[in-house]
């Protein structure tokens, strides 16, 4: 996704270390449907050069899909250096294998081309079987660190505000309850019966209706939801500081607050650390940095939130960090069990452990889920801060 993903993103976080060291396989590989749809839209563009004259330049990070800058010099003056002409850019996108099992391709294109619509991401320039072509956008990708940085979580805020709000087609129904029961059922369908048995899948959706009617009462705004927020699917012009948010392949209406959850659980995770299967949950925001990103997510308006509507995401927020851990703990059962891609496959000498990790989480979450309840709804709000994300900072996230 330019991106990856997040917590039980243990998981993930396995594979995106395997997706980085598959990243330095010699030569990009852009299928040849693809340099035909390259050719045509460069031999459009009246400054460039020479259309079949393009330069292929992998761009790490992409975990489902591969990802390449393609660029052509243009034309400049006859004496001017070839150093010194300007570029054109595009951005190639090669489909991974085996996606289907987490969402529908056609669905994601539709979304991408109402989201360019909408100015708020690249546009889409063709098409090609097992990809398209999209505008490159000149913008810097966020790093970990920036998701620490004040002003910069202010303007995720007022973004993500922003991407909530937008009148997308289709039915505004939540999709996180389905999704997990749906990413279960494909978990039991891809482990073994050992597998399963060990890691105690048919019990993952009594966790699920029991986490299901615990937020249901709670704040419950919906809108059009990223739902992987992490810093790689965030990008900012430092010039404008206008951000774009990118890759929408998980995207889709649910609940405002698990949106926000999940972007904090991101908080812990750094995808291009020399071991980036391990989280670090000091760097969850503690409650000052979740209010200043709530109230500035809720004053779009410029007006001062209401206290109480404040606290009330908070408390959502807090709980559907859980749901964040089940998403990311099934997605990482799928992707290592079926080896959605390639370089998933190198997860395997690690499913034994990965399995009975996720398990341990999620088992913890069950465990917790009723003292954290009774906690916020007693909770002073000065001493709140991250009790259902503490927990998971164990010993086998270094694995």
């Amino acid at each position: 996704m330019v991106a990856i993903e997040n917590q039980s993103q243990a998981a993930r976080a396995v594979a995106a270390a395997a997706a980085e060291a598959a990243s330095v396989a010699p030569g990009p590989r852009i299928p040849k449907e693809a340099r035909r749809l390259l050719h045509e839209l460069a031999a459009a563009w009246a400054d460039v050069a020479d259309c079949r004259a393009l330069q292929v330049v992998p761009l790490k990070g992409a975990m489902t899909n591969e990802v390449y800058q393609v660029r052509w010099l243009t034309g400049g003056e006859a004496d001017e250096p070839r150093g010194e002409r300007e570029v054109r850019k595009v951005l190639v996108r090669i489909y991974g294998d085996g996606v289907d099992l987490f969402f529908d391709r056609e669905d994601e294109v539709r979304t991408f081309e109402c989201m360019s619509r909408h100015g708020q991401g690249p546009r889409l320039l063709g098409r090609f079987p097992n990809g398209r072509v999209e505008e490159f956008i000149h913008a810097r990708t966020l790093s970990a660190a920036d998701l620490r940085d004040t002003e910069i979580s202010a303007l995720v805020a007022s973004k993500l505000r922003e991407f909530h709000n937008l009148d997308m087609p289709g039915p505004k129904s939540v999709l996180i309850w389905d999704r997990l029961r749906n990413w279960l059922k494909t978990a039991k369908n891809l482990c073994s019966s050992d597998e399963a048995k060990e890691f105690r899948l048919d019990s993952l959706e009594n966790e699920i209706t029991a986490l299901q009617n615990e937020v249901s009462g709670d704040y419950h705004w919906i809108g059009f939801c990223h739902n992987d927020l992490q810093y790689g699917n965030i990008m900012i012009d430092e010039e404008t500081n206008m951000l774009t948010i990118i890759d929408y392949e998980y995207a889709s209406f649910n609940p405002v607050a698990y949106d926000i959850a999940n972007h904090f659980c991101e908080m812990a995770a750094d995808y291009h650390s020399a071991e980036p299967h391990i989280l670090d949950y000091s760097k969850y925001p503690d409650i000052d940095e979740q209010k200043r990103f709530v109230k500035t997510y809720l004053s779009i308006s410029g007006e001062e939130p209401d206290a109480e509507e404040v606290e009330n995401l908070l408390q959502s927020i807090e709980k559907y960090a859980l749901a964040s851990h089940l998403v990311w703990g099934l997605w990482g059962i799928i992707s290592v069990s079926s080896c959605v891609k390639t370089s998933f496959c190198h997860c395997k000498t690690k499913a034994p452990v990965l399995f009975s990790n996720l398990y341990l989480v999620c088992r913890i979450m069950s465990m917790t889920l009723t003292s954290t309840t009774r906690s916020m709804q007693g909770r002073d709000s000065s001493s709140t801060g991250r009790r259902s994300l503490q927990i998971y900072n164990l010993d086998f996230l270094s694995m």
